[in-house]
This record gives C-alpha cells, structure tokens and sequence, in this order.
C-alpha cells in the first residue's frame, strides 16, 4: 500500500494588530486580525522533520507587523496582496500563500457635535474582511463582511410550506424578518477601488434587504446577489450565509391580552441557516479564489 501527502498548509492564525497614523492631529486608526497560511515544496518537514524549507509561523507574525510599520496598511485587500506577493516571492519552495484579515470597526466620537481628532468608539461585531489567495503570479481576491445585523418589522411572509406529522409552525403573511448578514463575494480581477467597491456592496445589499417584500429567507438571499451582480461588474460572484433569527409571538391570552405582532420572544437557537451563492452566468472560472475558504 502506498500512501502519500495530501494537500497542506500552515500559518500564523489570528494577528491581532492595531495601528496608528498619526497625521497632525487627526489619527487613523486601523484593527485588524491577520491569519496567514503558505503552501509549496513542504514534504520533508512532514516527512522526516526537515525544517529547512519552513518559513517560522513566528517570522509570518513578525512580518505582518513590519510591514504595517514600513508603510501605511491602506486598504485590508492591498495589505493581503502586499504580504501574500512578499511570501512567495521572497521564498523559493512557497509557491503560494492566502492572507485572511478582518478589519474590525471603529467611529469617531462626537464631541459638541464634531468627529473627535483620536477618540473613537467601537462599531460592533460587524467586520469587514478579505481572503486573498496568491500562486505564483496569479491573484485571487475574496473580499465580504461579517456580523451585519438587519431587521425589518414587517414585509416578510412564510407560509406554503410542506405539512407532516412533525410541523407545528404555523403560516405567516407578517413576520419579523431578522438575520446576522455572513457576505462574500469575489472579484473577477484585481483593478478595483477596494473601499468604493465595499461601501456600495454593502449598501446594495442593506437596501435589498429593506425594500424586497420577502415570502422566504431563501428569495431575500437571491435578491441580495443579484442586486450585487447587477450593479458591480467587477463582482463575479456572491456567496451569502443568513441564520434566521427567529422572533416568536408571545401568547398573551393568559393574561386577558391581544397580541397582534407587537410583543416577541427573540430567540437565539436553534435557528434556521439559509445560504446560497449568487453568479453569473459568464463569470471567470474562480480558480483558486475559494480553496480552503469555508463554503459560506
């Protein structure tokens, strides 16, 4: 029998980094996780415990800050390609290397109705992120966001749905519809204004989400992408994941009470995860753009 190595990598997960630039008096603040991984030549640290061709996951780590000290980050999709290029092209058994970042939020605070110089609050768990992947001179760029709570109070239905011996849920022409939006999409090519790009991504899919009168998650889910799609040409394809969570009508008759949609119970689990990609139809082929990515 004859057994070989599969496919590998390795890195330096999770760099937490915050910089500063401190431009006169008004400071730039970046947050950022960084995770690396690199790919190539690497069967005889596997095979024997050879490390002559491992590139220290401690080394990555330092690398990440040095760079962010050498020149300004700027935008996470153009710090990932700088560190991915720097990688492989600096080592000559590396033939390819991802770089995840989640660009963690933050607001400035007002103060007498002014955006404060260096003071600032937290934005919540909504982050922005990129995966970008790097093979020799190729380029793959995955770029999204994560934690984005929406909620609308009406204009969202569930009801045709198949009936068994198991279904107690009841039909609805008017439900709360509420989800924590996970968004990817990625990008047909690499010459894009990366901050222009997000801003309207992520108000296309917040107005869809808003205005499309929803019979189920899935339908609002499609919308979203094709929104995208339409708009952004320099969006190949959008993968979405939306837990749905769930608000329940609370019995008031108990009580004496009517309840006609105003009091809810809003719980957390179990919940329903509808996900789905959205592309099109000429889209190029994605390559490497998603390897080793979670599928959502």
């Amino acid at each position: 029998m004859a057994i070989k190595l599969g496919p590998n990598q390795y890195g330096k997960a999770e760099v937490r980094m915050v910089t500063v630039r401190r431009d006169g008096d008004v400071h730039q603040l970046k947050d950022l996780t960084v995770s690396t991984s690199l790919r190539g030549r690497l069967e005889a640290t596997h095979l024997t415990g050879d490390n002559a061709d491992v590139v220290a996951t401690d080394t990555q780590k330092n690398t990440v800050y040095a760079f962010a000290r050498e020149s300004p980050v700027g935008e996470i999709e153009d710090f990932a390609l700088r560190l991915a290029r720097h990688f492989v092209g600096g080592f000559e058994h590396i033939e390819g290397a991802r770089v995840l970042i989640s660009e963690h939020g933050w607001n400035r605070i007002q103060v007498d109705g002014r955006p404060h110089e260096h003071a600032f609050s937290g934005a919540g768990d909504e982050s922005r992120t990129t995966a970008v992947t790097v093979q020799g001179d190729q380029a793959w760029v995955v770029s999204g966001l994560t934690g984005l709570v929406v909620l609308k109070s009406t204009g969202s239905e569930f009801h045709g749905f198949p009936r068994d011996e198991y279904t107690t849920l009841a039909e609805t022409d008017d439900r709360i519809l509420a989800t924590a939006v996970t968004a990817r999409w990625r990008y047909a090519g690499g010459d894009v204004d990366w901050r222009e790009s997000f801003t309207e991504i992520r108000r296309i899919m917040l107005e869809t989400f808003a205005t499309k009168h929803s019979l189920s998650l899935q339908q609002t889910l499609y919308a979203m992408g094709e929104a995208v799609l339409q708009s952004r040409p320099e969006v190949a394809e959008v993968r979405l994941s939306l837990p749905n969570k769930h608000h329940f009508l609370v019995n008031l008759e108990p009580f004496g009470l009517t309840n006609d949609n105003e009091v809810f119970y809003a719980a957390d689990r179990p919940y329903g995860l509808i996900e789905g990609s959205v592309l099109r139809d000429d889209a190029p082929d994605p390559g490497l753009a998603w390897h080793t990515l979670p599928t959502f």
